[in-house]
């Protein structure tokens, strides 16, 4: 028998090269989250709560796994939803 070969997908492969490159992903995620999430909140975020409490958690979240080397597909998922959601509250406020 032989065994099959699992197709990878652009994301296992965005996550092999992130793991291999941990500690760079990890500063340029700290800086550009970091920056976003204070952008964000300049920008309006601080003026409703709803708002406020949606920069907040997941930009805290990203930046706490960040600081705890948390695995790198935890790291890439929180880091993408942080900046959508940090992107949304700048351009729509």
């Amino acid at each position: 028998m032989e065994t099959q070969k699992i197709k990878e997908s652009t994301w296992m492969k965005l996550e092999n090269l992130a793991t291999q490159y941990r500690f760079g992903v990890i500063a340029i995620s700290l800086l550009i989250i970091g920056c976003l999430g204070g952008i964000a909140m300049n920008y309006g975020a601080a003026l409703h709560i709803w708002s406020l409490i949606a920069v907040v958690i997941p930009t805290m979240t990203t930046l706490s796994l960040l600081l705890a080397v948390a695995p790198m597909r935890w790291i890439l998922n929180a880091f993408i939803v942080t900046l959508i959601i940090d992107l949304l509250v700048i351009f729509i406020i």
